[in-house]
């Protein structure tokens, strides 16, 4: 019997939000590969071997090239149904003229060089009718931005959220669906304690939201709820 399986590339997923993503993705049995950074061992690790060899672990250092370059290769055959890049980092809330550029540069990379180096280089991997998604958030929308606050970190998901309309204009008549998703304010190592959401009351809705806008070309920026987030 053929196994008509779909299979999920999530690029970050050692923890947290990445991690829960590779779980739901095995609970609605799918295929999953999931990368994580350096050898050692993480809690995707842990799923992978309770798999049942459904869960591949990669490594992958995304904000080296060279390892992106060597995931394409490895993965050269692959047909994926959803490419996903989950990676962000902060360091802390600091008014931007006062922002070191060895900083901005390490965000930058990062938040939106990083993220989009591994959607442009394994895109061809993605199935004409597939779906190609980074990790958003609304604090990288400008309509939204009324009380101010984290310009680095901010200014990041705008690149972001920019250089991925980019891209989905360079390719917007290849059929794939092509989203920028937030996840909410969800209680992470980022987001702090006192977030809205939990991991687990996050990502479901997530995958969800991912899953309904399968087979809608074109660019989407959305919440975990399935709504539309402004520019």
């Amino acid at each position: 019997m053929t196994d008509t399986r779909k299979t999920a590339l999530i690029v970050g997923a050692s923890r947290t939000l990445g991690l829960a993503m590779a779980a739901e993705y095995l609970r609605r049995d799918w295929d999953v590969i999931g990368t994580v950074r350096g050898t050692r061992r993480t809690g995707l690790h842990d799923l992978a071997e309770a798999s049942g060899g459904r869960l591949t672990v990669e490594s992958l250092e995304m904000t080296e090239p060279d390892q992106v370059s060597a995931l394409r290769d490895r993965l050269a055959g692959r047909t994926l149904d959803l490419l996903f890049v989950n990676a962000a980092i902060t360091r802390g809330d600091i008014p931007i003229g006062e922002v070191p550029a060895e900083m901005f540069t390490e965000v930058m990379i990062t938040n939106a060089l990083s993220p989009m180096r591994v959607v442009e280089w394994l895109r061809p991997l993605v199935a004409p009718s597939g779906t190609v998604g980074v990790m958003s958030s609304d604090q990288g929308s400008i309509a939204l931005n009324i009380d101010g606050g984290q310009d680095l970190y901010r200014a990041s998901k705008s690149a972001l959220n920019q250089l991925m309309r980019c891209s989905a204009a360079r390719h917007a008549d290849d059929g794939r669906t092509v989203l920028l998703m937030d996840p909410g304010w969800v209680r992470t190592a980022l987001g702090g304690p006192d977030a809205d959401l939990s991991v687990e009351e996050s990502i479901p809705g997530v995958v969800e939201t991912i899953e309904r806008h399968h087979r809608k070309p074109g660019l989407h920026f959305v919440d975990h709820l399935g709504q539309t987030v402004p520019w």
